[in-house]
């Protein structure tokens, strides 16, 4: 079942967060960041358990931006369709709140060119995304793919 995330979740969602990190496969968010940004988390919550086993955020950034984030699901359930279905239901909020354009910074964009996101050149996005960046351990040399997919019809 997707969910948005409750306060809850913040906790299994930044280990997740963490021990993606570590791995290299994404970049950590700080604790605080996460219960600032709770609203855009959605999260895989399995319906037997009770268990949060998948997470994803949309960030808005402008009036017609934001960015697929915060991707990661636990590794004993990769391979199930959860990432494709969080993936999903960010794009549909994405659609709701009328967003003509998604991109993400990604370590996997074999993952997200299938629901069309295309690489871009991290300069095509504009400079109001980079406020985070500035915060990162790898700024100033970025080593994720930029990506950008249109939602216009």
């Amino acid at each position: 079942m997707i969910r948005k995330a409750l306060i809850e979740d913040v906790p299994t969602i930044y280990k997740m967060l963490q021990h993606f990190s570590r791995k290299g496969d994404l970049l950590a968010r700080p604790l605080s960041k996460l219960y600032d940004h709770l609203r855009d988390f959605w999260v895989y919550e399995d319906e037997k358990s009770g268990e949060v086993l998948g997470c994803c955020a949309l960030q808005f950034c402008w009036e017609d931006l934001a960015e697929v984030r915060s991707l990661a699901v636990a590794e004993n359930h990769s391979g199930l369709g959860i990432a494709t279905a969080l993936v999903d239901r960010t794009i549909q909020e994405a659609l709701v709140f009328r967003i003509s354009s998604l991109f993400t910074l990604t370590y996997k964009p074999s993952f997200f060119k299938r629901f069309d996101f295309q690489v871009i050149d991290r300069s095509e996005l504009p400079l109001k995304i980079w406020s985070d960046c500035i915060l990162c351990v790898n700024f100033p040399n970025c080593d994720e793919t930029a990506m950008i997919k249109s939602l216009q019809a």
